[in-house]
């Protein structure tokens, strides 16, 4: 696989875990396509990662999107907001 193809797989990958894990909580997520795609592909990375240490194989989906949750829920805590409640994006000019 060359690699357009390998991060295009990357892309896709990151969107689907980086969506699923924001439909699992409730609450609208004011986030946009790509901050989406980073998360899904941080959470993959994160849990790949442990689960790689712990038992020495590689994630499954729902390992990646639980991390892909974690991070969701503490963008939400940095913005002041919690499980349910999204909290308020950051002001662009102050």
């Amino acid at each position: 696989m060359g690699f357009v193809a390998w991060l295009f797989v990357l892309v896709l990958a990151g969107l689907l875990v980086g969506g699923m894990a924001r439909l699992a909580l409730p609450g609208k997520d004011p986030m946009s396509l790509g901050q989406t795609m980073l998360i899904g592909i941080a959470g993959t990375l994160i849990g790949g990662t442990v689960t790689y240490l712990i038992f020495g194989a590689a994630p499954g989906l729902p390992v990646s999107v639980l991390f892909a949750m974690l991070l969701v829920y503490l963008v939400r805590r940095s913005r002041g907001g919690s499980l349910s409640d999204p909290g308020r994006p950051p002001s662009r000019y102050r």
